[in-house]
């Protein structure tokens, strides 16, 4: 039986929990009651953006929660128009003080902006920020291998995580085979795809009823079975909890494929392809 304690190790020894708290959309006293609570539930992984705007809410709630703050992984990206050096570097800075940290535990480039052609510098300026002790861990976010192996070869810097979209209707076997073997950890956002499409889907269905789970706890537990961190997002205390519940979830071989299979040609959930997509 899985625990609430299970955790995925990157090539270098780093380890990341086997599921966080999405905070998209989490801002202003509310966001950041949301992720106390989310800490003070059991929550040690914490993801967040620059471009989700609640960085200061995250910082705020990270600081009123009754735990450590070194038991925690809190994550932030790096935004596209800040990938040249020289703003990277400040953006960087400016991220650590809106949370309120000594040092980012977490940094991850949010999308290669393969068009602009940039993302090679921003990883310089993350290994930089890294050296200077600003940040501790440095990944990516929607890499492709051949981003991923481009800012390798240039810098002989492998990321330690590689954040993607990943869901039942988009389960990426071949990115998750390409990461296991380059030792990334692979982060799913957007874990559960389009709520009420799938978890109304007759497999997921019926594998919850035979767990006594709720559907959303079987994506999630499907997840881990894969060896994926899933960052799904909840402000309710209950809901955060029931989420969590489901790393005491263990699917068979047959249910985890049985899932994997719901997979769909045009499964992307807004059709953001990294090859093309570019966002700022």
């Amino acid at each position: 039986m899985t625990n609430p304690d299970s955790a995925f190790t990157a090539h270098n020894g780093f380890t990341l929990p086997a599921q966080g708290l999405g905070t998209y959309n989490l801002r202003g006293e509310d966001g950041a009651d949301a992720v106390r609570n989310g800490i003070e539930s059991g929550y040690r992984l914490i993801d967040s953006a620059f471009n989700y705007e609640n960085e200061g809410a995250v910082g705020w709630g990270v600081s009123g929660a009754a735990i450590d703050p070194s038991e925690l992984v809190v994550t932030t990206k790096l935004a596209g128009r800040h990938h040249p050096a020289h703003r990277a570097s400040v953006a960087i800075e400016e991220s650590r003080f809106r949370l309120a940290v000594e040092s980012i535990d977490l940094l991850l480039i949010h999308w290669p902006n393969p068009e602009r052609d940039e993302y090679v510098d921003a990883w310089g300026a993350m290994i930089d920020a890294r050296e200077r002790g600003l940040v501790r861990q440095i990944g990516v976010s929607n890499f492709l291998p051949e981003h991923l192996e481009r800012i390798e070869k240039a810098t002989g810097v492998r990321p330690v995580v590689n954040q993607i979209e990943l869901h039942p209707h988009f389960p990426q076997a071949d990115a998750l085979a390409y990461h296991r073997e380059n030792g990334i950890i692979t982060e799913a956002w957007s874990p559960i795809g389009r709520a009420r499409d799938v978890v109304a889907d007759d497999v997921i269905v019926e594998i919850a009823e035979a767990h006594r789970a709720t559907p959303v706890q079987v994506i999630l537990a499907w997840h881990q079975a894969r060896g994926v961190v899933a960052i799904p997002k909840a402000a309710d205390p209950a809901h955060q909890k029931q989420n969590l519940a489901a790393l005491n979830l263990t699917l068979n071989d047959d249910e985890v494929a049985a899932i994997t299979a719901l997979g769909r040609a045009d499964g992307r959930l807004f059709g953001a392809d990294p090859a093309t997509h570019e966002e700022l």
